[in-house]
């Protein structure tokens, strides 16, 4: 037997993280909704590493067939779920940026931007989970560097309306570097516990906030 065909089959086998299809008629959509609420239960219980196709098959009383029908391997499910999770994270973000009209605004923006991240990973057990996972999987890198463009951008225009003059490539630099310091802070602060987080972001809003203002001023 020759190696092609071997090689091939390997590739077939390989995750894409990519769902098969979105379902668009009423029973599919709620098979697909309770596969991704049996699938966030078990990470909730076990993990994103703990998770096992074969016990969302029996938690959600479906068919592997059904199963594979819309998600290939459970990456597939992490993703939509980090996905849902980044909508709303990114929803939040252009609330806070669509009311900056100057540089004491955006300081006030980002501040709250900040504090409202903590909360919600604070209270989302699951996105926790995936958060790391999305940082640990080079399938799910791709979606983690994807929202944290989104965010780069959303301040980078923000950036240019209250500095039109500074050169372009410099607001961009600032805006990367913002969001990621931001995401470290918010990661760093949701693996400590309640009171040392609080005081984490805390500290990091008195930091890096007022040091980007300087920044720009000179």
């Amino acid at each position: 037997m020759s190696e092609q065909p071997v090689a091939t089959r390997r590739r077939q086998q390989e995750s894409t993280g990519q769902l098969r299809r979105i379902p668009s008629q009423q029973r599919g959509r709620e098979r697909f909704e309770k596969i991704l609420a049996v699938a966030s239960q078990l990470i909730e219980s076990h993990g994103s590493d703990g998770l096992k196709m074969s016990e969302i098959v029996e938690k959600a009383g479906l068919s592997f067939g059904a199963l594979y029908q819309y998600f290939p391997d459970k990456t597939s499910i992490i993703r939509t779920l980090a996905e849902r999770f980044n909508e709303e994270g990114r929803r939040c973000v252009e609330e806070e940026l669509a009311k900056v009209a100057d540089a004491a605004a955006l300081q006030g923006a980002l501040a709250t931007i900040v504090d409202e991240y903590y909360a919600f990973f604070r209270r989302e057990p699951v996105m926790r989970d995936i958060w790391h996972a999305t940082h640990t999987d080079k399938l799910l890198q791709q979606v983690d560097a994807e929202d944290m463009e989104f965010h780069a951008q959303a301040f980078l225009a923000v950036l240019i309306r209250l500095w039109p003059d500074r050169d372009r490539k410099e607001l961009l630099a600032i805006a990367r570097l913002t969001m990621q310091l931001l995401a470290a802070a918010v990661r760093y602060a949701v693996s400590l516990d309640a009171e040392e987080g609080a005081q984490a972001v805390a500290l990091f809003k008195k930091m890096q906030i007022v040091d980007i203002g300087r920044l720009l001023q000179q």
